[in-house]
Parts: C-alpha cells; sequence; structure tokens
C-alpha cells in the first residue's frame, strides 16, 4: 500500500458505518497502516455536531494514532495556486495542497477534488 492522506469524509463514512463492504475493508485497510491527515480533517472530526459517546470516542482514538500534517509554508502557496485556478473551498484546498506537498494519494468520496493538477486520488466506492 502506499503513502494516503485521509479526508474527512472517508473518516466520517468509516466511523459510521456508511460504506459498503468493499469500500469499508479498503477504508480500514487504509486505517491500518497509520496514514496521515490533514490538520482541516482533525478539525472537522472534532466539530461534528451530536456524536454518540462511542462513536466520539473511536474518532478521538483514531486521531491520536495518526500522522496529523499541519500547515506549512509550502502547502500554502500550493494552496492559494490551486484556489487561483478553481472554485473550491479553502479547507478542500488545504487538503489538496497537503496532499499534493507531501506526495500523498488522497483518500475522498468527495468529487470537488477531481482534476486537481498534480493530485492522485483514490475514491473508496470505486472499490464497490
Amino acid at each position: 500500500m502506499g503513502e494516503y492522506l485521509i479526508d474527512s469524509n472517508v473518516i466520517s463514512n468509516y466511523f459510521s458505518g456508511l460504506f459498503p463492504e468493499k469500500a469499508m475493508n479498503f477504508a480500514a485497510n487504509v486505517i491500518d497502516q497509520r496514514p496521515n491527515i490533514s490538520v482541516i480533517s482533525v478539525i472537522e472530526a472534532l466539530s461534528w455536531r451530536n456524536p454518540d459517546k462511542s462513536k466520539e470516542a473511536f474518532i478521538q482514538a483514531f486521531i491520536e494514532d495518526v500522522n496529523v500534517l499541519a500547515l506549512s509554508s509550502d502547502v500554502v502557496t500550493e494552496c492559494v495556486k490551486i484556489r487561483r485556478s478553481r472554485k473550491i473551498k479553502t479547507p478542500d484546498a488545504i487538503i489538496a495542497a497537503t496532499a499534493i506537498v507531501n506526495k500523498l494519494t488522497l483518500v475522498t468520496s468527495d468529487s470537488d477534488f477531481r482534476n486537481i493538477p498534480g493530485l492522485q486520488i483514490i475514491d473508496p466506492y470505486n472499490f464497490v
């Protein structure tokens, strides 16, 4: 398996059990490899409204066990480049830039990331 950056929607779908079986298996394999997540995904995951206590505990344990990638000047530069070339929300542009700068494949089911130059994507739903 390669090096991955996991997007917030994959974290949510995984811990909510929303993925079909094959997508869930792929996500589990990625998560078992001590993946990377953006600091943006940490903020988003910890900000979800009304998580049940067990889900919240799993998410907290997950965050403590992954490699959290902070903002760097290179990520900021790449984010600005992405935002100037297309309409994309700043948090998504930061996540995309984090993957590009760190040479990671982004695991996401969010179509907003498609066709960003230099960004490699894997959609867990493609394993269904």
